[in-house]
């Protein structure tokens, strides 16, 4: 696969997903290793000259009025990034440390960090060669970014810490000698502009947005399902009802499900019945789905800002010039300033990954409530009660949607915003802190959670329709049914239906249901 040449500016989401999953190789590109030897040179200069600029020559958080002697700026490097790494927890998951990685080196290609490229050759080489850091998950407030989860990524960097290489776990130096990698030696710096970032609670987002995005495709084809089983309409998709309230993903969900339910004979079957309109869970889907998508849409959008943002603290600007600084004689480094801010809180993200959360908790919520239609023998239209075949000898769907309905429950807990909390950090000094890792670690669950619930709709709907036989329903839906059908035989009489929960939670994972719609 032809490499990845990032610069900082224009990294996409599929740039990342092929990188994460693909393994795709990556190098920093020449335009951009000008631009960071440039920083650098801003850097370098200000450490010769021995002029003050926080973490360059000072110690950190609370400890920044202190003044670090030249002597000692390589062991500041080295105690910053050791004393950084307290994260606690399971690690995270192979996934988001290729991603972090990732989003860790393209942000210091912006050429904003005043490292060398060295710094940025290293991770690219380590993401080609396999090297992983063990990265804790907990640990983080998102404030001055994800402080210890990056620390734990730096430490790698360094030849400590431990990592995964070649499906093992093994520690760092011996995992760089393996792979012809040479251990860094941090310079001026370098180990603020490693630890300083959100790429932890970023690298969660980008990858739950991926996800996200297919369980909103799913959600819309297994929906679809529900509806024809239970003999549902399309009227409440017509397209006049979308143009009055032109919400985009109102609009697009709805043409997703009148797609779905093309040529049903199901749907012919009642056409002259008598029931007025369907329930929420199956009329509203165009708004609740919808609102889903949009939802989507914006976390997507605030997420692709941020990985090509520079995000540390101090940020190096070689072609400014501070107001009243000295003049350079000729043939003296082009000046720069230095200048400290705040691009590392995760406030935005954070927000992001919440309302993600809150919106993925929503498409789980509906569906338990379509999968509550489909057993209740007071609702499912003639449908055998709890789809069992001999109900009372067989239990059928009981506990699957006990099930879902525990999951839904977990979800309204993860739900609750983090960002709407903040501890103070580091004496005071960081007095308002984002959450953001907390919003991400939980956002993880809930789209486990959430899959798992489509999953179990979308084994009760492919049982309904097997019901409705003779009738079938569309042509699109078929598809869907059949993926489905591939991994999971029907229930004949009572069996244990986790495996298949876990094998029908794959097949949506990997977009084979949402497949129908294309």
């Amino acid at each position: 696969m032809q490499a990845l040449h990032i610069n900082g500016n224009d990294l996409t989401l599929e740039d990342v997903r092929q990188v994460v999953y693909e393994r795709r190789p990556l190098l920093l590109q020449p335009e951009a290793r000008l631009a960071v030897e440039r920083a650098r040179a801003v850097v370098d200069d200000l450490v010769a000259s021995d002029r003050v600029a926080y973490a360059v020559n000072t110690g950190v958080g609370h400890l920044a009025d202190l003044h670090i002697p030249q002597q000692d700026i390589r062991k500041l490097q080295i105690n910053l990034v050791r004393s950084h790494a307290a994260g606690v927890g399971e690690p995270l998951g192979e996934d988001i440390t290729r991603a972090m990685m990732l989003l860790r080196a393209n942000s210091l290609a912006k050429g904003c960090s005043g490292v060398r490229p060295a710094i940025i050759d290293t991770l690219c080489e380590m993401l080609n060669r396999g090297v992983h850091p063990l990265i804790p998950s907990q640990g983080s407030v998102g404030a001055s970014g994800d402080l210890a989860p990056l620390a734990h990524l730096a430490l790698a960097l360094i030849g400590e810490g431990d990592v995964r290489h070649e499906g093992k776990h093994v520690t760092a130096s011996e995992a760089l000698q393996r792979a012809g990698i040479k251990p860094l030696v941090l310079e001026a710096k370098e180990a603020i502009s490693l630890i300083n970032g959100t790429q932890g609670m970023l690298a969660v987002g980008l990858l739950s947005v991926l996800q996200a995005e297919i369980l909103a495709d799913s959600a819309d084809v297994i929906g679809a399902l529900t509806l024809d089983a239970l003999k549902g309409t399309d009227v409440a998709f017509d397209d006049r009802i979308q143009n009055a309230r032109p919400h985009s993903g109102q609009m697009l969900v709805a043409r997703n499900l009148r797609r779905m339910l093309e040529g049903s004979v199901i749907r012919e079957s009642h056409l002259e019945c008598q029931k007025v309109q369907d329930a929420y869970s199956l009329r509203c889907m165009p708004q609740v789905h919808g609102a889903v998508r949009d939802t989507l849409a914006h976390c997507r959008s605030v997420f692709e800002i941020e990985m090509n943002s520079a995000v540390d603290n101090p940020l190096v600007f070689p072609e400014e010039k501070k107001v009243g600084a000295p003049k350079r004689t000729v043939g003296s480094i082009v000046p720069g300033v230095i200048l400290s801010g705040g691009n590392f809180h995760g406030e935005p993200l954070a927000f992001a990954l919440d309302f993600l959360a809150i919106a993925l908790s929503a498409l789980a919520g509906i569906s338990e409530r379509r999968l509550e239609r489909l057993v209740n023998p007071a609702l499912n239209e003639g449908l055998p009660a709890f789809l069992a075949p001999g109900a009372g000898l067989n239990s059928g769907f009981m506990l699957p949607q006990v099930t879902a309905a525990a999951l839904v429950n977990e979800n309204k807990v993860l739900a609750h915003p983090a960002s709407v909390d903040s501890i103070t950090t580091s004496g005071n000094k960081e007095d308002f802190v984002s959450m953001g890792m907390t919003s991400a670690n939980k956002l993880l669950r809930v789209v486990v959670n959430t899959r798992n619930v489509l999953a179990i709709e979308a084994l009760a709907a492919a049982q309904a329709l097997d019901f409705r036989a003779p009738l079938e329903t569309g042509k699109r839906a078929q598809v869907a049914v059949a993926a489905i059908r591939a991994v999971s035989p029907p229930v004949k009489e009572d069996r244990v239906f986790s495996p298949d929960f876990v094998k029908v939670a794959a097949i949506i994972a990997d977009a084979k249901i949402a497949a129908a719609l294309r």
